[in-house]
């Protein structure tokens, strides 16, 4: 039986490559589009006990003013008060509870996510691979991660109605890492 001293002995650190990583996000307007944005400054640790990185831990945190929807107007909106509070609450954080391999490719990431000053439990969906970079032979890996959230969970514009904002927000993020 595996003892947690031997756990953190043999645990592997992954550091996130950013030039192959994005944290985004969108939401249905007036019924009828998708209005997409990112976040622009974000870090995301990954450590493991086991090589195909079931029970990984994972933690990600996301600057609020670092959101960008591809419109000045509307991303001062999403860092006011009514929205994501930035001044207040500068952060997005998730924290792992579970990572688990359903698949050869395929993983559930259970976590605590904190939007403002609520903490809500979301499930996502991981898909991904490692391998060997073929130019510098260092172990990478890859994760296309995806979920939906409500933003009236977290508070976020709780006086708009959902024929204007979706309540419904689709996370997106891609994210590549080497291994230490």
């Amino acid at each position: 039986m595996e003892t947690m001293e031997n756990v953190v002995a043999t645990a592997q650190k992954w550091s996130l490559d950013k030039a192959h990583a994005k944290i985004g996000f969108s939401i249905t307007h007036m019924l009828v589009s998708e209005v997409d944005g990112l976040f622009k400054d974000f870090d995301v640790t990954v450590s493991n006990p086991k090589e195909d990185l079931s029970d990984a831990q994972i933690e990600f945190t996301a600057k609020v003013n670092s959101i960008d929807t591809h419109n000045e107007t509307r991303n001062e909106h999403l860092r006011k008060d009514d929205m994501f509070n930035a001044e207040q609450f500068p952060e997005i954080k998730f924290k792992s509870t579970s990572f688990k391999k359903v698949d050869d490719k395929n993983y559930k990431l259970e976590g605590a996510l904190t939007v403002k000053d609520v903490t809500k439990n979301i499930t996502l969906n991981a898909k991904g691979a490692i391998g060997a970079h073929p130019f510098n032979k260092k172990t990478i890996a890859g994760f296309k991660v995806t979920g939906t959230i409500k933003r009236s969970d977290f508070g976020l514009a709780p006086t708009m109605p959902s024929i204007a904002l979706s309540d419904e927000v689709h996370i997106v993020a891609n994210a590549e890492f080497i291994k230490e």
